[in-house]
């Protein structure tokens, strides 16, 4: 995500993954279709320009149902599940609003975080997955960058990951209605 706009960022949906064919007719949330959550997660990374992208269920922990890793290289691989004290997830699904931070290091309150040093984290953005029938937070849709990110580029970040949450949900509505 390179100074983009944000109508140019969502122009690339059409060129994406097509998760949404890889899920069943009937989501169960306690027994998720891992590959087409990664295929999902994969789908955000790549368009937010980022190594990292989640879907992530959360409750006692955080659980990645869907999970892009960065291929190669030198970064770390992320596992499946964290703890709440780990990331920056748990802050979005409390205050049920989407964070972006372009620069973690220059938020006092999120820059001591574990995964800075784990992980290397210098970017977030995440979006909350609030089921709106019970007004339950199930979790959030969330990107995650080692290199810091003008300013400029808050706004644009926001945007696209607020897409990808309202495209995770529109599904999710779908499958789960009874």
């Amino acid at each position: 995500m390179n100074s983009h706009a944000p109508s140019d960022l969502l122009s690339t949906a059409g060129h994406d993954i097509d998760w949404q064919s890889h899920l069943p007719e009937f989501f169960d949330p306690t027994a998720p279709p891992v590959g087409a959550f990664d295929a999902f997660a994969q789908q955000v990374a790549n368009a937010a320009g980022t190594p990292y992208a989640m879907l992530n269920w959360v409750g006692s922990e955080q659980f990645f149902l869907g999970l892009a890793n960065p291929s190669g290289g030198e970064l770390p691989v992320v596992g499946r599940t964290m703890p709440l004290t780990h990331g920056f997830c748990p802050h979005v699904v409390q205050r049920r609003g989407s964070l972006v931070l372009t620069d973690v290091l220059d938020f006092d309150e999120f820059a001591g975080n574990s995964v800075v040093d784990e992980i290397g984290v210098r970017v977030y953005g995440g979006a909350p997955l609030i089921d709106e029938r019970t007004n339950h937070v199930w979790g959030t849709v969330c990107v995650v960058g080692t290199e810091p990110r003008n300013r400029s580029e808050g706004r644009p970040l926001w945007t696209l990951i607020d897409h990808y949450r309202d495209l995770f949900m529109t599904e999710f509505y779908r499958r789960t209605s009874s």
